[in-house]
């Protein structure tokens, strides 16, 4: 039984079958909504039961498997676990999978930001020095029904979501977990995230270490120094964690995983911007280091921000771990243009430069997106909103008020948004940006580039804290908040606002 005809979904059919299993497939939503899913299905004989789950669906069911949108919390699951029907999903399978057929090295990525641009460039990293890559898990298109195409000795690198990473449980999860983890294990952070999903801030770090639960002791595990979570994994961890962290109940559960990774036959291999290491990736009088090794000088980057500098080390790490070499790393160091919809130059024309940041689906996201952008220097109009997920705002408040002259909320937490920034305003007797609310997107993007237009036309003017209006203008898309109240997901969020600039910068040209 599988559980959501998304992308995760349909690989776990194609699985299946090809596995002679007999297959029924469930989603929430009706047929008319899924006819792109339904015509790739079929040729496959499969049952389809569309328009809800209801408890029926377990009466044979032998293994239920759940796409990541799928909380395991609905009725239809908990069912399933009171019964004692295992559980599992694609990137679990896939990891087991590889093992039975001697595959790997596996190499899986989780953090709270930052996986995808990391599992990028640890894929290229590894090509650039001779391996054979495949890359899935929670970017791109799933590897569980492509496992015939990887051969021995090729590179498995997953990005994992603490949604996939849920089920990585013995209690819950079907298969033989002993020594079935990857071979090299990354937590780049553990920050506030998905709380709208997960029952609290324990649970959702609680899935982003099981990440750690049966790893072979030949394993290498690489943690972020810099974060206050994923640190004190490293053996010269601090010994009390911050009173944050504390509320948070972390102690016990990092205890066990650092007791855990204690009796590794290697120690943690640590990433860090801050803090110069002798063993690792780490920045140092602007050069990026690799085992005592040049990577590069952080000019030669292309990523904008600090925390792209992170990921780069973080990737660093993770790839030299698997196998890669500093010239494999500096190659890509140097020519990594980025992932679309992260910080993602969509049009530079007349002064202005449209930048999408689709993925700062969180406050934390947002607030590196801001950081990149230096107080002053430009011109910065902000499109904020989407969905909230139940996180905390104060941080980006705080930097909006440094560094945005015109902030847009829009979607379902628009209004929420601006509200707060002006109370921190009121808060901090500091002068507001100038703000709006409006509903959509679209209507985000026009009143951006009316606003863009006057700002160029007020040059020299005085702005925001009495500062001048530059010439400079950048219209930033970096919600802090979901897609989900409007698109399916932040890329088809992203793509239609570089739909919508577009057809302003046509309409301009027009004109």
């Amino acid at each position: 039984m599988i559980l959501g005809l998304a992308r995760q979904g349909l690989a776990l059919a194609r699985f299946f079958v090809s596995e002679g299993a007999q297959v029924v497939v469930s989603d929430m939503a009706s047929a008319d909504k899924l006819q792109s899913e339904l015509s790739a299905l079929a040729d496959l004989p499969i049952e389809l039961v569309l328009g809800g789950h209801p408890l029926t669906l377990l009466d044979h069911c032998d293994l239920l498997c759940l796409s990541g949108g799928v909380p395991p919390q609905i009725e239809l699951v908990q069912s399933a676990i009171a019964r004692g029907i295992r559980l599992s999903n694609d990137s679990l399978l896939t990891i087991q999978r590889a093992r039975q057929l001697g595959l790997g090295p596996i190499i899986a990525i989780t953090g709270s930001s930052g996986k995808t641009t990391t599992t990028t460039l640890v894929g290229q990293m590894l090509a650039e020095s001779g391996k054979r890559v495949h890359v899935g898990g929670n970017i791109g298109t799933p590897l569980l029904d492509r496992m015939h195409l990887i051969q021995k000795g090729d590179c498995i690198v997953l990005e994992l979501s603490s949604f996939q990473l849920e089920l990585f449980d013995p209690l819950l999860a079907w298969g033989d977990f002993e020594q079935s983890g990857p071979d090299v294990a990354a937590l780049l952070n553990i920050t506030p995230n998905h709380l709208d999903r997960h029952p609290d801030m324990l649970a959702y770090a609680a899935a982003k270490l099981n990440l750690l639960r049966y790893l072979p002791e030949t394993a290498q595990v690489v943690v972020n120094a810099d974060d206050p979570v994923t640190q004190r994994l490293a053996p010269q961890a601090p010994s009390k964690l911050s009173p944050l962290l504390s509320a948070w109940a972390l102690d016990e559960l990092l205890a066990e995983g650092k007791a855990r990774l204690a009796t590794f036959q290697t120690p943690p291999i640590a990433f860090s911007r801050q803090t110069k290491l002798v063993r690792g990736a780490w920045l140092e009088s602007e050069t990026l280091l690799y085992n005592q090794q040049a990577i590069c000088q952080r000019t030669e980057i292309h990523l904008r921000g600090d925390h792209n500098i992170s990921n780069m080390l973080a990737a660093a790490a993770i790839s030299g771990a698997a196998g890669a070499t500093v010239a494999g790393m500096s190659q890509v160091a140097c020519t990594f243009m980025g992932v679309p919809h992260r910080l993602e130059v969509v049009l530079e024309a007349d002064g202005v430069t449209w930048l999408n940041d689709s993925i700062a689906t969180s406050p934390e996201r947002a607030v590196a997106a801001l950081r990149s952008f230096t107080p002053g220097a430009q011109t910065l109009v902000l499109l904020v909103g989407g969905k909230d997920k139940n996180l905390p705002w104060e941080t980006f408040a705080n930097e909006a008020l440094d560094r945005v002259n015109f902030l847009i909320g829009f979607g379902h937490a628009g209004s929420m948004i601006i509200n707060l920034v002006q109370e921190r305003a009121r808060y901090n007797k500091q002068q507001a940006p100038n703000c709006a609310v409006v509903q959509r997107l679209d209507e985000a993007v026009e009143l951006a580039a009316r606003v863009s237009l006057l700002s160029l036309a007020n040059n020299g003017h005085k702005g925001i804290a009495g500062q001048p209006i530059l010439s400079h203008t950048v219209v930033l898309l970096s919600p802090g908040g979901t897609s989900y109240d409007a698109y399916r997901d932040f890329e088809a969020r992203g793509e239609h606002f570089r739909q919508l600039v577009a057809k302003w910068a046509q309409i301009q040209v027009t004109a």
